[in-house]
């Protein structure tokens, strides 16, 4: 079959730019500059990337020819490669990061102001801090949402939909991702619980500022994962949820850490000498908090949520990858399973919960092979709360932030210049430590260590 002549302009592929074709067989390249190569990116017998890999700049028509019966998906526009590209710039990060840093530390120090209202309206101080929370949390939510314009869809029936955020419920989410949290954030937000939304939080998070801070003001519940000493802590602040004003969704990690190969491998250890099945895509999950969360808000919650998370094209996302505006599709697997279905005996409640989390391999494994998660699909829209929020932010604390830098830099003190630059490079530690946080290579874990394990 002769080659197909797709395209001969001169603006076609420039210098280091990437077009994305689709393409049955093979194709064939001719450059007048025989410095110009095209090369195969990823992708299989029926699509990939094609990418012009030049040794300098150059104006010379380059033509690429395709096999018949190939498309041409064209390059995005030239504004929306201008807006992908300033979102890469660090000045802008670093405005967002601001507006951040300093909107949260206003939100800390008004909520502990609101901590005069506990001895008097308890209720009434939850209910101001859920909103002072939700200020805060939706500014990473408009991150994923706005900036990076990343996309969750829902593989769930609509009946469960429609019980969204008016019930309490416990969320069982696996942890193989830097910003899961994140896409479980965007569902509270676009169903109205983000600000009342819980989590079973390790203790070190405590000490992170802003997120450990707010947390504490919302009567999260950290553990330190030594049954013994987290005993009276855990049980005493579940208790005092019962009877919590709001909706809430309390987030759990069953799995008590990111997965990684090696958590993975010494997991799969002690699944054998239990006795239990080895699971592909999972930690082994402990069933302590689980069973002690049902326990204690049994009559409050009124069904568990089990959500599997993936993305599509065996995407890694990160934060920094939603930071630099890059965009992911995530999808969430959600079920939804009654409380009165749900063993009350601790063992009976174990046996479920290992049960649960093969059947959430066996999703895993579904979605490896066909690039979905098995029924039907709903795409829930994103609401412009989160975007409003964030500008209001950024013009209360932005505008006083650039009539001081424009102060300082035609001052002409040399003085003033270097102390606003060490502000800016503090701020931009600052940041850069909190995203460390989500990292997976960077969190801290005694996993697999065997005193740690003693003292569970």
């Amino acid at each position: 079959m002769p080659p197909h002549l797709l395209s001969d302009r001169t603006d076609f592929i420039k210098s280091g730019s990437e077009a994305s074709v689709l393409f049955r067989g093979g194709f064939w390249t001719a450059c007048k500059h025989p410095a110009h190569v095209f090369k195969p990116g990823r992708g299989a017998a029926l699509g990939g990337n094609l990418t012009v890999a030049p040794l300098g700049k150059c104006s010379i028509t380059h033509t690429l020819f395709v096999q018949t019966g190939a498309t041409y998906s064209p390059p995005p526009p030239p504004a929306m490669g201008l807006i992908a590209y300033l979102k890469t710039q660090f000045v802008l990060q670093l405005l967002i990061g601001f507006v951040f840093v300093v909107s949260g530390l206003i939100i800390n120090f008004i909520q502990l102001c609101t901590c005069v209202l506990w001895p008097v309206d308890k209720q009434l101080y939850r209910r101001i801090n859920c909103r002072l929370a939700y200020s805060l949390w939706s500014q990473l939510v408009m991150l994923l949402e706005w900036w990076s314009c990343t996309e969750c869809t829902l593989y769930t029936d609509q009946a469960t939909v429609d019980m969204f955020g008016k019930e309490h419920v416990i969320i069982i989410l696996n942890h193989n991702f830097e910003i899961d949290f994140l896409c479980g954030w965007t569902m509270c937000e676009r169903f109205g619980v983000l600000g009342s939304s819980k989590v079973l939080a390790k203790h070190e998070l405590l000490k992170v500022p802003l997120v450990g801070w707010t947390w504490y003001f919302l009567e999260i519940v950290f553990c330190k994962r030594k049954w013994e000493e987290d005993r009276e802590t855990v049980f005493g602040g579940l208790d005092r949820l019962r009877d919590y004003p709001e909706y809430m969704w309390f987030l759990l990690y069953c799995e008590g850490t990111r997965f990684t190969e090696k958590k993975h491998q010494i997991s799969m250890q002690v699944a054998k000498s239990k006795g239990l099945p080895k699971l592909k895509y999972h930690l082994l999950p402990r069933t302590k908090g689980f069973t002690t969360t049902l326990q204690c808000l049994k009559g409050t919650v009124s069904a568990v949520y089990d959500v599997t998370l993936n993305f599509k094209d065996k995407k890694n996302p990160t934060l920094l990858g939603i930071i630099n505006g890059e965009k992911y599709k995530a999808d969430m697997c959600i079920r939804r399973f009654p409380v009165e279905d749900i063993p009350q005996d601790e063992q009976e409640c174990s046996a479920w919960l290992h049960k649960l989390y093969q059947e959430k391999d066996a999703l895993q494994e579904h979605y490896d092979k066909e690039g979905c998660f098995p029924g039907s699909t709903i795409r829930p829209s994103r609401r412009p709360w989160p975007l409003l929020n964030f500008l209001f932010w950024a013009t209360l604390l932005l505008s006083p932030l650039i009539h001081f830098a424009y102060g300082v830099v035609f001052s002409g003190s040399p003085l003033l210049i270097i102390g606003f630059t060490l502000f800016l490079v503090v701020a931009f530690v600052a940041v850069r430590r909190l995203i460390g946080v989500t990292e997976v290579k960077k969190t801290g874990s005694s996993y697999g260590n065997q005193e740690a394990k003693k003292q569970n």
